[in-house]
This record gives structure tokens, sequence and C-alpha cells, in this order.
């Protein structure tokens, strides 16, 4: 009987999905009728409004709070065309160079906001205009920005990485560390691919202008600047135990808005804008992390994650084989679901059989990391190139997801890497922390 609850409640939630339903409301109406339907609804109305409470009363939470809002000063203040500015005044010329300097300008980015929509949508706009002027192929230039948005979710800081340290009780100093190592791979992995496609057909994206080193040098005094003082005592009094996560943010956050308001880049009304998006943002987040408690209860009590536990170990492989059944399952879902979303359902779920295969639980938040960037480049969801069509709307949607496909298999690659070789990313948090 309760196999049968179970199942049809499953199914039924991602029925209601797949009709668009908001994911937070299906998360709460199947989660409250599936642990009703198997314990009692007295239990499950007294379960919503514990969750509730502790889920919006979550300290840790703060964490995001202030990450969150210093990426979006930084959205707000110009400093994404700043950092594109300096990229493409330095490889500008090179085959390519406009979506080379873009990938640059996202791992920049990347440094001071940890949400790949906003980096997408940041440098995309800057960036367009001036491929467009250089007749760049429209799959390239949009594809290479809606890739290029992920490595602000593996660059510290990182929403994912706090999610899931806040979720496993990981160090999120240590998940921050451990992103950079795979985010530079992942940045020369898509420059690789850029610089293939350019030298295979020249025409897709010719050389740009070369500039001096004088005005190569006057142009690292915009947002390079700013990025480097920011990162450095935010990440890196975090990385070195100086900061909690939490105050880490707060310094970031104060830095960012001192520097933007002494240079006179965040006016008032962009000052309200990013308060504005920082409250829809962490509402959301907050909302989802709630309402993902109430179906986590169902999750666990039905014994689903038992049985698919017992399911990967029972297979008697590899543990190696385990992870890449884990990973397969975390695109598909990827495909479907945003990345937030599913690191709040399957890391409660995959967690425990990585710890008793015993892998490293700092590892697995990058490959988690990876396998969701993945998402926002495949269909159907595929966020990030939902962003890129918004901002070319020229470019038909079909055109973005068929150039993004060499990115996909870059990703596919770092993360084979990164498998392979645990030291790309444990290296720097074992050394530093």
């Amino acid at each position: 009987m309760d196999t049968t609850i179970t199942l049809l409640v499953s199914l039924s939630f991602f029925l209601f999905l797949i009709l668009g339903m908001p994911i937070g409301t299906t998360m709460a109406l199947f989660g409250f009728l599936g642990f009703s339907l198997l314990s009692s609804t007295k239990a499950a109305t007294n379960l919503i409004a514990i969750d509730m409470f502790a889920s919006f009363a979550n300290y840790d939470l703060s964490t995001v709070v202030m990450f969150v809002w210093m990426g979006y000063i930084a959205y707000r203040s110009g400093i994404g065309s700043q950092l594109f500015e300096l990229a493409y005044k330095l490889i500008g010329h090179r085959p390519g160079g406009l979506c080379l300097a873009s990938e640059v300008a996202c791992a920049s980015f990347g440094a001071v906001c940890g949400s790949a929509p906003a980096t997408v949508a940041t440098i995309s706009s800057i960036a367009y205009p001036e491929m467009k002027k250089h007749n760049y192929d429209d799959g390239l230039r949009t594809a290479c920005t809606a890739a290029g948005g992920g490595l602000g979710l593996l660059i510290p800081p990182s929403t994912i990485a706090i999610i899931y340290g806040i979720e496993t009780g990981c160090s999120i100093g240590r998940l921050f560390i451990a992103g950079i190592g795979a985010g530079i791979l992942l940045l020369l992995l898509y420059m690789l691919v850029i610089y293939i496609q350019v030298k295979r057909n020249p025409s897709l994206a010719p050389r740009g202008e070369k500039f001096t080193w004088r005005e190569r040098i006057e142009a690292m005094r915009g947002g390079l600047i700013e990025t480097f003082i920011i990162f450095g005592l935010s990440i890196g009094g975090l990385s070195i135990g100086f900061f909690t996560p939490t105050e880490g943010g707060g310094v970031g956050c104060f830095l960012l808005l001192v520097l933007t308001v002494v240079r006179k880049k965040l006016p008032w009304k962009a000052f309200v804008a990013s308060l504005r998006d920082t409250a829809e943002t962490i509402g959301m987040i907050l909302f989802i992390l709630a309402c993902a408690m109430i179906f986590g209860r169902f999750i666990s009590i039905s014994g689903i994650p038992m049985i698919i536990s017992d399911w990967l170990i029972g297979l008697n492989t590899y543990p190696i084989v385990v992870m890449i059944l884990i990973c397969i399952i975390l695109l598909i879902a990827g495909c479907f679901i945003d990345g937030i979303i599913v690191v709040i359902l399957t890391v409660p779920i995959f967690f425990p059989i990585v710890e008793i295969l015993g892998f490293d639980a700092i590892w697995f938040g990058v490959i988690i990391t990876l396998c969701v960037i993945m998402g926002q480049i495949t269909p159907p969801v595929g966020m990030g190139c939902y962003i890129a069509h918004g901002i070319a709307p020229e470019v038909p949607l079909p055109v973005i997801f068929k150039a993004a496909l060499p990115f996909l298999l870059a990703l596919i690659i770092c993360t084979a890497l990164v498998m392979a070789f645990p030291q790309i990313v444990l290296f720097l948090p074992n050394m530093l922390m």
C-alpha cells in the first residue's frame, strides 16, 4: 500500500511540474499530501509549521543573502562592462577574440557574482553588440555566453556551493576554494572549444581590433581592481578562517558598495534596484527551500533514498561507475529542473551514498555543480540558452542549443578530468585550510 501511495504521489508531482505549476508550490502540496497519506494529516500539518519556521529562521541562509546582494550590486554598477572591455583589449585581436573575451569576462564577473543567469545577462548584453558589429556567427556568439554563465556557479562565490554546504554541513569556505581549480579548467576548455571552431572555420569569428599596451593598462583601472580587492579580502579572508561565510559576504557587499559609490557607478535607482532584485531572489530561494524540506520529509518517510541507495550500492561494481550513474541522473534532472532545485532534491538522496563509497564531500560538491551547469545549456529548460535568446531574440532558440553542444562536450570532459584527478579541486582547499 505504501509503495502504491509513494508511486502515485511521485508521478503526480512530476506531472504537475510538466504542466507548469510552480516548483515550490508543487513540492509543498505533494510533500504534505504524501506525508499525510503515509502518516497522518495532523502530523503533516505540524510538519509544515515546524519546517517553514526552521527554514526561514536558519542563520546559515544569511550567507546567501549577502553574496546574492553582492552579485546584484556588481550587476547594476556596470562592473561587467569594464571586465569585458579589459578582456577585449587584451585578447580581442585573436581568432575568435570577442568570444574568448566573453568567457574571460564571465569568469571574472563570477568572482563577484555567484549567479549564472546574472552572469549570462550581464556579459551577453555587453558583448553581443560588439560581436554583431564584427559579423560573428549567431550561434557561436550566443552559445559562448550561455555556457560561460556557468563559470559564475563554479568560481566563488557560488550560490550552488552555499546551498550544498547548508544541506550537507560541509565548509562553505572549502567549497568556494575548491571551485577555483575546476573553474579555471572549465574556462580553458571553453576557450579551447572556441579556438578549435574558429581555426576550422575562420568566418565564424573574424579577428577584432588590436590595442596598444597603454590602452590595455588603462583598462585595468576599471573593474579588475574592484574584482581583485573584493575577491582577495572577502573570499581570501573566508578561506583562511578570518571570516565566517556570512561575514565574508557582508565584507564583500560593503567593499563593493563603497567602491561603486566612490566611483559614482551606482546611482540611487540602481541601488534600489539591487535591493529589489535581491529581495525577489532570496524570497524565491527561501520559499523553495522551505517547500523542499516538506517534500524531503515525504521522500524520507517513503523510503525512496534507501531504495536508490540499495540499488546503486547493490550493483557490486566500481565506485566510480556509481558516480557516473549519479552524474547521468543529475544531468537528466537538470534538463527539466532549475539547478538550485536539483541540488535541494538530490543531495539528501545521493550524499549518503557518496559517503558510503568513500568519496570526498567537497569533491562531490564540485561534481554536482558541474552537472548543474550542464543543465544550463541543455533543452528543454536550458536557462542559459533562454537568457541568451532573450538578449538576442533574432537568433532562434534551436540554433543556440545546437551551437552549445561543443561547450557541453567541454563540460563533460571537465567533469571526467575532475573525477579522474580529484586533486584538481582538492589541492587548494587542502593547502589553504
